[in-house]
């Protein structure tokens, strides 16, 4: 699978730039058949970070929304800056 398949968006609400100040986790919209293994694979292909954990919960409109951990040595909002978040 594509990494591009795999994740759709990153997301850019306050609550998930809170995230990456505060915890070092990104969150994004992923595809609803993808699972925690391969938004793992995908970030850190697409990103060249290291993933300690991913959460995933599916909301109310149906889409699948991916938190991404990343290792203390990868800062998020290097990342963030990087896809245009910050």
């Amino acid at each position: 699978m594509d990494p591009f398949q795999v994740i759709i968006r990153p997301i850019s609400s306050e609550s998930a730039l809170e995230k990456i100040d505060k915890a070092n986790k990104l969150t994004f919209i992923c595809s609803i058949k993808a699972t925690k293994g391969q938004i793992r694979w995908a970030v850190e292909k697409l990103y060249d970070v290291r993933v300690e954990r991913v959460w995933t919960y599916i909301t109310v409109k149906g889409y699948k929304k991916a938190i991404v951990k990343l290792s203390p040595e990868f800062p998020a909002s290097e990342i963030a800056v990087k896809i245009g978040l910050l």
